[in-house]
């Protein structure tokens, strides 16, 4: 049961914000069914990343990120916003929240209603694909079928250049947009709401760190605890969903 003293402490912190940002990681889309890529029995316990350099490099690399990519397409395909999309929604839906900030490539902030400006992401996004040079966009579904004939890496159809998830691979360069974008909001904000982040990814994990330094009320909502608990203002090691939906009278 979750302890009434902390959610009422959350609902009171947040009815207070005048503009708050919620920052949010893997441990908010696993209630989905997302698996998590760092934790124990992870993606990344069973098979290596491949590093950026090596996707440029490699044809064989190009063909193992696809094959992975379309492995796990019923996965995404299939996840579903849960309570802890839907409580983010209504945060930015009341005005509450000015952005959303994540770390997540699985689109479920957009489909449960955070409109797309307000989304910043800064590991970019696995529901589509672009070209590295010239960024035409390209659907999931049609790249597949393209490469299910015959296994080809693919490329683009307007310039040549190599068609990529648009995600932030190992060894790819950080957004500039998206960082400069989260920098603006962290700084604006008087409430930060972490939502299931361990915290241990840089750049990334530097924006709790600034808008505490900023002066903002820092909370962490994650089932672990995290290196930033000792500055927190108030940290509930909860179920993401349960605990936000609670807090913000979300189903």
């Amino acid at each position: 049961m979750l302890n009434d003293h902390q959610i009422t402490e959350l609902a009171r912190i947040i009815e207070r914000a005048r503009q708050a940002v919620v920052f949010t990681g893997a441990g908010i889309s696993t209630e989905s069914g997302i698996p998590d890529f760092r934790s124990p029995g992870g993606i990344w316990t069973k098979m290596a990343p491949i590093d950026f350099s090596d996707f440029l490099a490699s044809e064989e690399a190009r063909r193992e990120t696809w094959r992975r990519r379309f492995a796990a397409d019923d996965t995404w395909r299939n996840a579903q916003p849960n309570r802890g999309h839907r409580a983010v929604a209504a945060l930015v839906r009341r005005g509450t929240a000015a952005a959303v900030i994540t770390q997540n490539i699985d689109g479920l902030h957009q489909a449960s209603g955070v409109p797309a400006e307000q989304v910043i992401e800064l590991h970019g996004n696995s529901t589509y694909a672009h070209c590295l040079d010239c960024a035409q966009r390209y659907e999931i579904a049609e790249v597949r079928t393209a490469f299910e004939s015959d296994e080809t890496a693919p490329v683009c159809a307007s310039c040549g250049g190599w068609v990529k998830t648009a995600t932030i691979s190992f060894g790819q360069a950080m957004p500039v947009e998206a960082m400069r974008r989260a920098e603006i909001e962290t700084l604006a904000a008087d409430l930060f709401i972490v939502a299931g982040s361990s915290l241990v990814v840089y750049p990334a994990a530097g924006f709790p760190e600034l808008a505490k330094r900023n002066g903002a009320t820092l909370v962490i909502v994650n089932r672990q605890p995290t290196g930033l608990d000792p500055v927190a203002d108030l940290v509930l090691n909860r179920a993401i969903g349960e605990t936000l939906g609670t807090a913000v009278g979300v189903d």
